[in-house]
């Protein structure tokens, strides 16, 4: 039987902490050329087994990690919208009954817009699943074909209307910048995905990713990808669009209705606590970094044989968490403040900022300071990758 932990969250949950809980399910029906997430195709998985795995797992990582109460709950994957929703709901189950859910705890869950997983969200929201992540990915079926994905364009919004009907919030992913994709082509399908409604949209450029089929299919000749500077007229009107709509980029890809953000990924993004279980998992709790084996079966071993999936566990030194905090704090349109983060890390973040670089990319518009934050501007956002290594003068380790 489903359990919805909603009145078990009114009793027991407070405000002590905001710790975040990710939970991967590695498993896909088959893998996507641009996909280089840690995902499986399996043909035989047993749910029973897979439960227990878990939930030894999350004790495990309520052991050592006891005090805080559980601010967001992310199901990723792979593609979580397999799972068996009961399976979901002992979860959610278990995590409420070890550390408690506070009462605004986000529990979100990817889903692919197919016909079988649609027909689960109504039992899934029963589950305690209160916020979607749904891969529409493209509002184009010739494009869908080549992203490897198996639902058609029709299909997907039958899905996104059972969503909304079933979640009071959602969000859907698009992949643009794909070969031969024009402006205009584009402009056509983020506007007519804003009209669906959602608060929140993930909008990411398609990368081409080391060990992927496209990778391969560049590395042969056999794929052309976009080039740089028309990928950078397609951030540049991604983000006019969702400006003008309402939708602002609070993160690089991310675009959300005030209130709409994703609150686990905003924990990820200014370096807060996170549990990561299931295979592959990687976590952040009281200065440790933390992997679990990447590959199911290795994983179920490790389960086994020391009651938890733990590949890696790794202090972490303060100068290696400043680094990590900057590059990831840089990615949020809230920017950084170092002098916050030095009295989170006893030192001076400051000395590990190269400010001549600093001024020299604010002259160009990139960066920008206001107040005692640093902010990679809109300008600057299509150049993060590069701007990053610019401006940390330290490097971890």
């Amino acid at each position: 039987m489903l359990h919805n932990p909603s009145s078990a969250i009114a009793t027991k949950a407070n405000d002590r902490g905001g710790l975040a809980l990710y939970i991967h399910w590695p498993f896909c029906v088959s893998k996507c050329p641009y996909c280089d997430f840690n995902s499986h195709v399996r043909s035989d998985i047993d749910v029973d087994d897979w439960r227990s795995a878990l939930i030894f797992d999350l004790r495990h990582e309520h052991q050592v990690n006891p005090a805080p109460t559980i601010g967001s709950i992310f199901f990723g994957g792979g593609t979580p919208s397999l799972m068996p929703p009961q399976l979901v709901a002992d979860l959610i189950a278990q995590a409420d009954d070890l550390w408690g859910l506070s009462p605004q705890c986000d529990i979100t869950l990817e889903a692919n817009p197919s016909s079988v997983e649609a027909a689960r969200f109504s039992e899934l929201a029963l589950a305690g699943v209160n916020r979607i992540s749904l891969g529409l990915q493209s509002l184009d079926d010739q494009s869908l074909r080549f992203l490897g994905r198996a639902h058609s364009v029709d299909e997907s919004l039958v899905a996104l209307d059972i969503a909304q009907q079933n979640f009071a919030r959602m969000s859907f992913d698009l992949i643009y910048a794909r070969p031969g994709q024009s402006i205009d082509a584009w402009e056509s399908e983020l506007t007519r995905a804003i009209r669906f409604g959602t608060g929140h949209l993930s909008l990411y450029q398609l990368t081409i990713e080391p060990g992927t089929q496209f990778e391969t299919l560049v590395r042969t000749g056999k794929l052309t990808p976009a080039d740089d500077d028309h990928c950078a007229d397609l951030f540049e009107i991604t983000r006019q669009i969702t400006t003008a709509a309402g939708i602002p980029a609070y993160e690089i890809s991310n675009h959300a209705r005030a209130g709409q953000e994703s609150q686990h990924n905003l924990t990820y993004w200014r370096y807060q606590d996170y549990v990561g279980i299931g295979p592959g998992a990687h976590g952040r709790r009281g200065g440790m970094a933390t992997q679990r084996h990447k590959k199911p079966e290795n994983f179920l071993a490790a389960i086994t044989r020391n009651g938890h999936g733990l590949q890696e566990e790794r202090l972490l030194p303060p100068q290696e968490q400043a680094v990590e905090a900057l590059l990831m704090g840089l990615r949020l349109a809230e920017g950084i403040a170092p002098d916050e983060m030095a009295a989170r890390f006893g030192l001076s973040v400051w000395q590990m900022l190269d400010k001549a670089a600093i001024g020299r990319l604010s002259r160009l518009g990139l960066l920008r300071a206001e107040g005692s934050r640093l902010h990679v501007t809109a300008k600057g956002m299509p150049l993060l990758d590069a701007i990053l290594p610019e401006i940390v003068a330290v490097t971890a380790g």
